[in-house]
């Protein structure tokens, strides 16, 4: 009786840590399966890394540069009985900044001038198609590769459009993903960057291509008004390719890891809205190429931009002193200067929108940068004029083509645009970049830079 007893208890026990051990290795899988779905829910709504693949610039051909004593040449027979505006464009001409070797599209250098809607398309087609043939070329993707297509052009809005243009010349997939983007002016570049990057975001392996520029044969002014006079002097050609993706398979060949965009738009401020009509107007009144007023809007965006993109930079030092100031000014000094944060803790690159030398006069002053830091800058608008929003890309390979930009390097694109906009762009550099390639934009002149621009050029 004992012995069956104590086999009873045995099998009793056997059954209980069965049990047990079928418990145990359920709770086991319900933790496997509750660290899956959080870990898969996570990476999924997780951002997916954005790489800058590679970019292209378009290089003008050399025919179709103008130096000064052509511009003026042509100003002189084109405006022959108005003399005061030949005058205000040498004024400006001579303290632009500007180099002898920008370029102005064929049509402008007829006398007079021809810009028809078949010219702007042909400057459109040389322009953009000598870019996107660059960049299939540098990059080795294929058209039927790429899934999203964003064309960004401010003044030149045909129809049909720039966009289904390079659709049908490149005859690209019926389901790509395109969008054509109009009137936003110079920082519309990255805009276009900020769209690209959240499609991406959301469609997984997938490439994008940016195509960024400003078509000006349209946009030449024949007429008086020192205020469209001065876009004559100052916009060149120029235009530029940009292939991102947030394949896996690209990342190891990736130049750039796209870290942040910030877009500041001030349009909702009358003042800065109207901002452009007032400086318009000050210049006919004044002759003064940049009102006060147009500054001050800038400077208020850009302040708007900082206090934005400065948390997600600056070192904890920085940001520190930053915000000391900040309550210093809202509840002891209203009058105080503020604390401008030391930018070159975060990036070792700058590239200032190459608007015009008021522009970058006034970023190196109010960012506190050395000549070095506005260098590449300054020579993209000595070397190229102020090609809008494609002018960032001109500085990017300007600092690549000098041997600069080195493997965990920082980067900063900050732009202006009407509206009034300020948009700002932070890369990493996945690997050192050697020197200029042998047909980038800066491939045969970059030897002649720097070069001393002085304050007037006496023409």
């Amino acid at each position: 009786m004992a012995g069956l007893m104590i086999e009873v208890l045995k099998s009793e026990k056997v059954i209980d840590s069965w049990n047990t051990l079928q418990l145990n290795f359920i709770q086991i899988l319900c933790s496997l399966f509750l660290i899956t779905s959080i870990s898969t829910i996570y990476f999924m709504s997780r951002p997916r890394p954005v790489y800058l693949v590679d970019y292209t610039c378009f290089k003008p051909p050399e025919a179709y540069r103008v130096p000064f004593s052509a511009f003026m040449q042509h100003s002189r027979i084109i405006l022959s009985n108005e003399p005061k505006s030949v005058e205000f464009q040498m004024r400006i001409l001579e303290r632009s900044g500007l180099g002898e070797e920008t370029a102005l599209p064929p049509a402008i250098h007829y006398i007079p001038p021809w810009p028809t809607m078949e010219a702007a398309r042909q400057e459109a087609e040389m322009v953009i198609f000598s870019a996107m043939d660059s960049l299939f070329k540098k990059t080795g993707i294929k058209s039927r590769d790429i899934d999203i297509l964003i064309m960004n052009c401010s003044l030149f809005s045909p129809t049909p459009s720039l966009l289904s243009m390079v659709v049908n010349k490149y005859k690209m997939r019926s389901n790509i993903k395109s969008f054509n983007m109009s009137g936003m002016g110079c920082s519309a570049g990255l805009i276009a960057i900020a769209l690209a990057r959240d499609l991406l975001h959301f469609y997984n392996n997938s490439n994008a291509v940016v195509v960024s520029t400003e078509i000006i044969t349209p946009n030449y002014y024949r007429g008086k008004e020192r205020s469209m006079l001065l876009p004559n002097c100052l916009f060149r050609m120029g235009g530029a390719g940009i292939l991102l993706s947030n394949r896996r398979s690209e990342r190891n060949r990736a130049n750039y890891r796209l870290l942040h965009v910030v877009r500041t738009h001030k349009g909702a401020e009358d003042k800065a809205y109207k901002c452009v009509y007032e400086a318009q107007d000050a210049e006919r009144k004044s002759g003064i190429s940049l009102s006060k007023d147009l500054m001050a809007i800038a400077g208020e965006a850009l302040r708007s931009n900082i206090t934005t993109i400065g948390p997600l930079v600056l070192p904890a030092s920085e940001q520190l002193r930053f915000l000391l100031s900040f309550i210093a000014r809202k509840f002891i000094n209203p009058e105080s200067k503020p604390y401008i944060p030391d930018f070159k803790q975060a990036f070792e690159h700058f590239c200032i929108h190459a608007g015009g030398r008021a522009v970058i006069d006034e970023l190196q002053k109010s960012l506190k940068l050395s000549a070095e830091d506005v260098e590449a800058s300054r020579m993209t608008l000595h070397r190229f004029g102020n090609t809008s929003s494609s002018s960032l890309w001109y500085e990017l390979s300007y600092i690549e083509a000098k041997g600069k930009m080195m493997k965990g390097d920082r980067v900063w694109q900050i732009a202006f645009g009407s509206g009034f906009k300020c948009n700002s762009a932070v890369w990493k550099c996945h690997r050192s970049i050697e020197g200029a390639s042998s047909d980038g934009a800066w491939s045969d002149c970059i030897n002649h830079y720097p070069v001393y621009i002085p304050e007037v050029i006496k023409l």
